[in-house]
């Protein structure tokens, strides 16, 4: 495996490309390229939790798929699991405000297309993957990756930026609803999402344009890629109605998904198992299911093309050896 840590700007150490390129075997692929998973770890727009990135990536790659993490924007500046003092109002960064995240995957999915080649990524096939704030990320780039605020912002052509796939972890899909349900959360969770709102939109009390805007759910179209989401039934923090919503959308556009509600465990999962977990609480072994399903999902479109038989059979069926 080729791992390599990219940097987005010369100027920063935070927002990093991570590459998990699987090597190559005259065994397997034999120089064909693989389909490949960006990933976007979670972390409420204040970090990128470490749970959620090479774990995952890893898991993929052990389905036959290169794999990228991709550390973007974040008020803490990228530290897994680093979260400022919400008790009092957070100073504005304009660095970490939105529409950032979404180009930084833009910008990812440049870096992957460039080295296409040397790295036999296939890069008609690239699905982009994320977790509660990373999975908005996602969904955003999703919902967003024809228009102008990504094409136009790197010249590019729009089809540069076109995801052939999406999987979604309890995400947060409508920043509409979640504003209008604060009675149902607690007043931790609701200072929680002001100061995440403060990190990513600039403003604690984002006006009703910004959150229509900011929520995928609402701006599905037929660019939208096919998707996977997961998500608990019980989770409190991005409550379960956030990937009903986003299925719904995709429902109404025609656009193939599926969706997999798990009855138990809390909002932050990651894989589920000992992979991810710092306390036996984040161990839920059915919703440690949703890995394995998405990878059949993923088989579906990310099929690897491969002969009937090996050569090595062939030769025996011919007699050419044995």
């Amino acid at each position: 495996m080729k791992t390599e840590v990219i940097k987005l700007y010369e100027n920063r150490e935070d927002v990093t490309l991570t590459t998990y390129v699987l090597e190559d075997s005259p065994e397997m692929l034999a120089g064909k390229s693989r389909p490949a998973i960006l990933i976007c770890p979670g972390g409420g727009y204040m970090s990128c939790s470490d749970r959620e990135a090479e774990p995952i990536a890893m898991k993929f790659a052990s389905m036959g798929y290169h794999t990228f993490v991709l550390r973007y924007s974040t008020y803490m500046g990228g530290n897994a699991g680093g979260f400022p003092d919400i008790s009092k109002p957070l100073p504005v960064k304009e660095e970490c405000l939105y529409p950032t995240q979404m180009r930084e995957i833009g910008q990812a999915m440049l870096i992957i297309r460039e080295h296409a080649k040397a790295w036999k990524v296939d890069a008609d096939r690239i699905a982009v993957c994320g977790f509660s704030a990373g999975a908005h990320n996602a969904a955003m780039y999703a919902t967003n990756w024809h228009t102008d605020t990504i094409s136009e912002y790197f010249h590019e052509d729009k089809e540069k930026f076109r995801p052939a796939a999406a999987i979604l972890g309890y995400t947060l899909s409508d920043y509409i609803f979640m504003r209008d349900n604060t009675e149902k959360r607690s007043p931790m969770d609701v200072a929680f999402f002001k100061a995440s709102n403060t990190a990513f939109l600039g403003t604690g009390e984002p006006s009703e344009e910004l959150l229509d805007e900011v929520s995928p759910a609402r701006h599905v179209t037929e660019n939208t890629p096919p998707m996977y989401l997961w998500a608990t039934a019980s989770d409190e923090l991005v409550p379960v109605q956030h990937s009903l919503r986003m299925a719904h959308a995709l429902a109404e556009h025609k656009i193939p998904f599926e969706l997999h509600v798990f009855e138990e465990g809390p909002h932050g999962l990651g894989l589920s198992t000992q992979a991810t977990a710092a306390a036996k609480s984040q161990i839920y072994p059915d919703a440690a299911k949703w890995a394995d399903l998405a990878g059949c999902w993923l088989e579906k479109r990310f099929a690897f093309d491969l002969p009937e038989k090996t050569a090595f059979e062939e030769m025996l069926e011919k007699g050419i050896i044995g």
